[in-house]
């Protein structure tokens, strides 16, 4: 991989053969034609002095995410401290403290409250300092910059100005929403990490345009201008409309060119690029959006107490007035000794009512000391102290990352005591999103014998039911030979009833001290070593073999210090394949301009040959093909297309003669998807010359159309190619658990706490990773509610699924309702499609009312949105305290409607742990903090 300003020969357009073609010029685009507001932003490029004035007028990139600045820190923290009742009352009683009427000295009832304020705001200017600091590191981070005299400098973030024109290097963070120039690359194309952004863990690949390639380094751009016409800023991440003038020539532009504050540069060694949106009008702050202020229930609470105190201050004092009235007008004409009416018209025979106001008010005051506000200093010194507790909690510290707890407030720490639902993301947060391979079917063989993670918790669960006690909890992994496989005989998950217990029997020679290989989990020894070679289906297996090491987009890197090769892939279960064809013997080790070079070693698994395998065309994945292909041919000069993909798809394109291992596999892949295991199925097809030679003519032009429907044309014409398929065989990878989970999550449940999981995976592995950690149970009643098969376009048929929607939920509420074991627990499993409609007003109740008595929920396939409709729904339908649990941005909405969130750095990001200061921000390790 090339670093710094050498040029990287890899030419990358003949991989991503859907996304990433260029059309030459004369086929080009046609620029956008501007129409109507919100396309007025114009960026002289390498000119930024002439967006100094208005109109051009654009924001700087300085940033900040403080609650306060300071001209409003006062009037902002004067107004957060008044939304306190008894504040209210301390100020209105010192106020009356000027008068004469009042019993103390102004000063006496001044100095406690401006105590109470002073400690209340220096709090909130701390924990607002702090926030100050972070922005800062980040506003000051420096990035290359073009200067005037044509030389690249650094310059400070913040300091950045629409129009320049700035260097990124590989791992750094882009300042600001750039325009791609040029790369490293050859033909512009850059791979950028999003995660801070979107939640995404794969790198998207973007492309400049061929015009600016020339652009190639810093002497080039000295002469350098154009101009930019693009939309206005907006949130929307994913869509750029706007062109680029340049040498007297117009060209569009779209999102494929643009590269956004906050992702972050990867596999490539720099780039050029020029800012157009600068600040709070870049994209990720355009999404930011701003936090609620959130108050404690214990806060609100007090204010409630402190209305019934001063309701009987009221009380005792009008009681008090009005002795004083009737002593006044009666008897004080004969207390002789008294001077009747006094000077001020305090009290006055002549005047009973005005004397009484005035005592009312005296008395208000005298016996002000009721409403106690020594207790908000001790709450608020209480408050402080536990957050730097939180800060400086040596169990909640994560050595790997060095990141400690951070209490991004203080002002919720009460309310982790209140806590009665939590909600939390899957990926990320309960697992680690990180893959490993676990197991695999070749040839209708399975292969793999570790178990996972959902066999293990069943186990130690039947375990416990057999034994009639709790077995003992340990953080250590079971070892393999005392590992358990459940097998399932019907139903989602795994009933009572339905669970055999087989003991795993695993060959003695793999209990030897083999170091632990990140995303490499397999134990087996009829294929390691060399072994496969003297298997039935050898042949076969080589094949496997070669498609994991082959069918890919990743980019090798050597490590410096094992001299072995590290993978940037765009997914984790690309990295965990070529992880474990590396540890088969097949290792992936180049890759140039047209070929992939595999060195695979011998059956003797000692010396080892390098093959190259020439690309001829890859088939990218996208979410509607669901699979990817790459036809190459090897060093004997067969063609072959080799495909990965889901099985459903894969099944499908499969030819009569390449169905043999069909019934094995799909009963592997069942037995699979039932632990909690992620799969994909492997098929190849042998091509002759001249059909492949005709069928990439019809690709190429395809691929060379410029009409609208380009990409339909070219999803045609690689259907035609990915048929008649002969099946391979399978693979399972495992997304691990996070240490600690399911004891954490079991216990939080005696605690009887609700839990609810929000997660993007489909049912069947959601309900496997329920068991995993705990959040299902062995005897667990499960209640599933999906949507009945319909096409949903009429409206008859919309309103026949809410009807077996809601049907569902009554039958299952009367279920819950006679129930007559006290002890029983129930878990409702329900899908997005369904949410869609149990969320609308006239549903939402019966289904959260359902929700509320069971143990477990598990919305599966839920959109951002829909978390954080689920969480208001909780939150406002039970009156009750929610937590919410997530790693990445598309948990912030789910995040923010909760009473306290917590922000988890995970693998998808940080961007929740910059999201307000009222949410709790951890560490991975933070879910102990509840255990």
């Amino acid at each position: 991989m090339a670093r710094g300003r050498i040029r990287a020969k890899l030419r990358r357009s003949s991989l991503y053969t859907f996304g990433c073609y260029r059309p030459h010029l004369d086929e080009a685009e046609e620029p956008h034609l501007f129409q109507g507001p919100g396309y007025s932003r114009t960026v002289y490029c390498n000119q930024p002095h002439l967006h100094q004035t208005k109109p051009l007028k654009y924001s700087s990139n300085y940033i900040s995410t403080t609650k306060y600045n300071v001209i409003t820190f006062l009037p902002k923290a004067i107004f957060e401290q008044f939304r306190r009742v008894a504040n209210v009352y301390f100020l209105l009683a010192a106020i009356l403290s000027f008068s004469p009427i009042a019993p103390f000295s102004a000063i006496s009832m001044v100095a406690p409250l401006a105590l109470v304020l002073g400690i209340s705001m220096a709090k909130e200017a701390l924990e607002d300092w702090r926030r100050f600091v972070q922005d800062m590191k980040v506003n000051l981070s420096k990035t290359s910059v073009l200067k005037k005299d044509g030389l690249f400098g650094y310059k400070p973030w913040m300091k950045i100005r629409v129009g320049d024109v700035v260097k990124v290097v590989k791992d750094q963070f882009f300042p600001a929403d750039l325009l791609l120039l040029s790369s490293s690359y050859e033909d512009g194309i850059c791979y950028v990490e999003t995660m801070n952004l979107d939640g995404e863990t794969n790198l998207k690949v973007k492309r400049a345009l061929e015009v600016t390639l020339p652009l190639d380094d810093d002497v080039a751009f000295k002469d350098f201008t154009g101009t930019i016409r693009c939309e206005d800023p907006n949130p929307n991440l994913y869509t750029f409309v706007g062109n680029l003038e340049y040498d007297r020539q117009v060209y569009p532009l779209d999102p494929g060119q643009i590269l956004l504050r906050d992702s972050k540069l990867r596999n490539t060694g720099y780039v050029y690029g020029v800012v157009i949106f600068t600040g709070q009008d870049s994209k990720v702050m355009q999404n930011a959006t701003k936090s609620p202020s959130k108050r404690s229930r214990i806060e609100k609470q007090m204010d409630r107490i402190i209305y019934i105190l001063f309701s009987l201050l009221v009380l005792i004092s009008l009681i008090s007035s009005i002795g004083f009235t009737v002593k006044t007008k009666y008897q004080m004409p004969d207390w002789w000794y008294l001077q009747a009416p006094d000077d001020q018209n305090l009290y006055n025979p002549y005047k009973p009512t005005l004397s009484a106001i005035y005592h009312l008010v005296t008395a208000l005051i005298l016996y002000g000391y009721l409403i106690p506000i020594s207790l908000y200093v001790s709450i608020e010194a209480v408050k402080f102290l536990q957050a730097l507790f939180i800060n400086q909690d040596i169990h909640m510290y994560d050595e790997e990352s060095g990141t400690p707890a951070q209490a991004r407030t203080s002002n919720l720490n009460e309310e982790l005591g209140q806590i009665s639902t939590i909600l939390s993301d899957k990926t990320g947060t309960l697992t680690c999103n990180q893959m490993d391979f676990l197991k695999c079917s070749i040839a209708g063989t399975a292969y793999g014998k570790r178990a996972s993670d959902v066999e293990l918790a069943a186990a130690k669960q039947m375990a416990m039911d057999l034994d009639g006690q709790e077995p003992q909890t340990s953080n250590n992994p079971i070892p393999s030979n005392g590992g358990h496989v459940l097998q399932e005989n019907g139903g989602h998950g795994f009933g009572v009833s339905e669970i055999e217990l087989e003991t795993v029997v695993t060959s003695r020679d793999e209990k030897d001290h083999r170091p632990v290989i990140k995303g490499f989990s397999f134990e087996d020894s009829r294929l390691m070593n060399g072994n496969w070679s003297k298997e039935p289906n050898a042949d076969i297996i080589l094949l496997f073999f070669r498609i994991i090491a082959l069918c890919h987009t990743a980019i090798p890197e050597v490590n410096e210090e094992t001299g072995s090769f590290n993978y940037e892939a765009e997914s984790p279960d690309e990295g965990a394949f070529l992880v474990a064809a590396r540890e088969f013997g097949f290792e992936f080790c180049k890759r140039t301009q047209s070929s992939i070079f595999i060195r695979e070693r011998g059956p003797s698994f000692q010396e080892s040959i390098e093959r190259k395998f020439k690309i001829l065309n890859l088939l990218d994945f996208t979410s509607k093909r669901k699979r990817m292909s790459v036809i190459v041919r090897d060093e004997y000069g067969q063609i072959l297309l080799l495909c990965k993909g889901a099985d459903s798809i894969i099944f499908d394109r499969l030819s009569k003669s390449g169905r043999m291992f069909e019934e094995a596999t799909t009963k592997h892949l069942n037995e699979y998807g039932e632990v909690g295991l992620r799969t994909l199925a492997l098929a190849y097809r042998k091509l002759e010359e001249a059909e492949y030679s005709a069928w990439n003519e019809e690709f190429h032009k395809a691929k060379t159309s410029i009409s609208a429907d380009r990409e339909a044309m070219l999803e045609r014409v690689s259907d035609l190619m990915e048929r008649d398929l002969m099946l391979v065989g399978a693979t399972a990878v495992e997304d691990k658990l996070q240490k600690g989970v399911p004891q954490c999550i079991d216990k939080l449940a005696q605690a009887g706490l609700k839990i609810w999981v929000l997660t993007g995976d489909k049912m069947e592995t959601a309900i496997n990773i329920g068991y995993a950690c705990s959040l299902l149970r062995q005897g667990m009643k499960q209640i599933c509610i999906t949507t009945m098969n319909s096409d949903m376009l009429g409206q008859d048929s919309k309103e026949a699924v809410k009807e077996n929607i809601l049907m569902q939920i009554t039958n299952a509420s009367q279920m819950v309702k006679l129930e007559k074991d006290p002890h029983a627990a129930f878990a409702i499993i329900i899908d997005g499609k369904t949410l869609t409609y149990a969320l609308e007003d006239d549903m939402k109740n019966q289904f959260l009312k359902l929700a509320v008595d069971c143990a477990s929920v598990i919305c599966c396939r839920v959109s951002p949105m829909q978390k954080a409709l689920i969480t208001r729904l909780v939150k406002e339908g039970t009156g009750k305290t929610t937590l919410a649990i997530g790693d990445g941005a598309n948990d912030v909405g789910m995040i923010q409607e909760a009473d306290i969130g917590v922000g988890i750095s995970g693998a998808e990001g940080m961007q929740v742990g910059n999201i307000s200061d009222s949410l709790l921000f951890f560490h991975d390790k933070a879910v102990k903090v509840f255990g």
